[in-house]
């Protein structure tokens, strides 16, 4: 398990469990929660010098104006960042308001439509 703490991983989890269809399994050695196996966060905190992150399915149109704007909070992860995704520091700076939306057109973009429409 990673560095993040359990009130957040707690919220983190409640986010994303709170979605139509969403599993989650462990991956790395870290969470990921999915909807119909794709995954659509990632719940990080060997990366970025170990602060504990979570990296949600986006596009670079979305994410480089928040990676521009906040980049202490928000930034490009290694591996899937080529791909739109973001990433989001959870130690105590990142907005939880903010965060759910992320989460919410995260599982929008992986979900099949009639399970997108529904959020």
């Amino acid at each position: 398990m990673t560095g993040i703490s359990q009130a957040s991983l707690e919220r983190l989890r409640g986010l994303c469990l709170a979605l139509p269809e969403v599993t989650e399994k462990v991956a790395w050695g870290d969470p990921t929660w999915r909807v119909r196996d794709k995954i659509f966060v990632m719940q990080k905190g060997n990366f970025e010098g170990g602060r504990p992150s979570v990296w949600l399915k986006s596009t670079a149109e979305a994410r480089d104006p928040l990676v521009k704007a906040r980049p202490k909070v928000f930034f490009v992860p290694p591996y899937v960042g080529h791909k739109g995704w973001i990433g989001a520091y959870v130690d105590g700076r990142v907005p939880w308001s903010l965060l759910s939306e992320l989460i919410r057109e995260s599982y929008r973009q992986t979900a099949p439509k009639r399970l997108a429409g529904l959020v």
